[in-house]
């Protein structure tokens, strides 16, 4: 008893001595080198209503150190110590409408096109790619692969994508400078393999066919990687829950998750096909939560799919865009990746491509996405001509450039400039980090890249300038926000 109770003694004794010098470190300030001020200076790139300011330098900040903030004032604060999610990329798709517009212009146009999306130096860096499997609404007519109930897929031909798709993927990559990762989604299987005989207006698989489907798939990745172009990952359907007057198959949760668990994914295995990314639901947010509980609920289908896609289409008025649906999901499924698969502005109107509006609403959507969790994003058609197309059932949209096939001329609309200031700026690999406002009216965000620079993303949707205090670690800058703008502040 008493060499235990003199044990204890020592142990106290030793206890008290390291708090002593831990006191003592801390007085003399070696334990306060983590805590001091650590000054940095930072580039601020501005695009601006009313302005020639798009993508423009428009000031150098060199930090001071940050007393207590009041709430007279408007700060926006970043800690890179506290990250999230990883980003994958920001890029847009190559669809056949896109290519097919590319294709019509001159050399000229074309090369400054590939240098103003893809040269990550020169341009605004996309650093991801989608296209479809099969004709989609941004066709010029509908077609598949193979002929009428081939159900051997022994006529299996990409002949199609050779002409416009492909070449152009191509050129993407090497303006690039590397090869850019490509998700794949299908539209619609051909129609003889559907319960209505379409390849419009929704429809379903038909049973008999789930796994020629599923080996449909297989088969359009090796056709592409066989003219060198890797598939980064697919989804199973390009909106499941949508009956459109263009291709599209219905698919609900249950029958989504059967055709991963039973056919789609036991058939990419088998085909070494395992580590491409398998993405369900690819629909709205608003009903993103049901589809991915759904799917996860079973193991057997959970273990094929490595995340899940969304759109913005369900609304765009007020609280009806579900942000924080992104954010429950990680919550729930912490192992699954989410990410922005689709989006654009419907009902193409030539005489509103220059309103500033277009670009508000991508950076808005790209700036909550990434605060809710999104790893990803990916636009729409990355370029259409001057009609919004070309699209085979008259559902013309907005694109980031259009361009007039008969001229050669090319209108840069502000979803350009916007989405420059995520895709220039934030690289593959980037953790997005802490970053909080002081006011609802400048949204923000913030990103580490794999350099370790700091890049924050502010936004002023408002009519007025704010100006504002951009506190990253214990030190600030004084930052500018002109009315209507968008910048990114590169920290040094």
């Amino acid at each position: 008893m008493l060499k235990y109770k003199f044990t204890l003694m020592k142990r106290y004794v030793k206890n008290m001595a390291f708090c002593a010098l831990v006191a003592c470190m801390a007085t003399s300030g070696f334990a306060q080198q983590k805590t001091l001020p650590k000054p940095w200076s930072a580039t601020v790139f501005t695009t601006a209503e009313n302005t020639n300011l798009r993508l423009s330098q428009t000031a150098k900040l060199k930090s001071q150190k940050a007393g207590q903030p009041t709430e007279r004032e408007i700060w926006v604060f970043v800690d890179p110590s506290k990250t999230f999610q990883s980003m994958i990329g920001i890029g847009g798709a190559i669809t056949d409408a896109s290519a097919e517009t590319f294709a019509k212009l001159p050399k000229q146009q074309q090369d400054e096109l590939l240098q103003a999306f893809f040269d990550p130096q020169k341009g605004i860096g996309f650093s991801v790619i989608r296209t479809n499997i099969g004709s989609c609404d941004f066709s010029s007519d509908s077609y598949s692969y193979v002929k009428e109930n081939d159900a051997q897929l022994k006529s299996f031909s990409i002949a199609h994508d050779e002409k416009y798709k492909i070449p152009l993927i191509k050129k993407a990559n090497t303006t690039a400078g590397s090869i850019l990762p490509l998700f794949v989604s299908p539209w619609s299987p051909p129609a003889w393999m559907k319960d209505n005989n379409k390849l419009l207006q929704g429809g379903k698989l038909l049973p008999k066919y789930a796994q020629t489907w599923a080996n449909y798939y297989v088969k359009f990745i090796r056709a592409y990687e066989g003219q060198g172009i890797p598939v980064w990952g697919l989804s199973v359907q390009n909106e499941p829950m949508a009956t459109q007057t263009w291709e599209s198959c219905i698919y609900t949760a249950e029958e989504e998750r059967d055709f991963i668990k039973n056919h789609l994914g036991p058939t990419l295995a088998k085909a070494g096909m395992a580590s491409k990314k398998l993405i369900a639901w690819d629909h709205n947010r608003d009903l993103l939560f049901h589809r991915v509980g759904s799917i996860m609920a079973d193991p057997e289908a959970a273990k094929y799919v490595w995340g899940f896609g969304y759109h913005w289409y369900e609304t765009w008025t007020g609280s009806g865009m579900q942000y924080e649906n992104l954010k429950r999901v990680k919550e729930a499924f912490p192992s699954k990746h989410i990410l922005f698969t689709e989006g654009c502005i419907e009902k193409y109107d030539a005489s509103k491509v220059t309103e500033w509006w277009l670009g508000e609403r991508y950076g808005e959507a790209m700036v909550k996405d990434f605060n809710n969790g999104s790893e990803g994003w990916f636009d729409w058609n990355f370029l259409l001509d001057q009609t919004g197309g070309p699209n085979h059932v008259g559902n013309f949209c907005y694109a980031p450039v259009h361009a007039d096939v008969n001229t050669g001329k090319l209108t840069y609309t502000n979803i350009y400039y916007y989405e420059g200031h995520f895709s220039k700026y934030v690289k593959p690999g980037a953790k997005r980090v802490a970053c909080a406002t002081m006011r609802s009216e400048l949204l923000a965000t913030a990103f580490v890249n794999k350099t370790g620079k700091t890049v924050v993303v502010v936004m002023n949707q408002t009519d007025k300038k704010m100006d504002y205090n951009l506190s990253v670690g214990s030190e600030y800058a004084a930052v500018e926000s002109l009315p209507h703008s968008i910048s990114t502040i590169v920290l040094d």
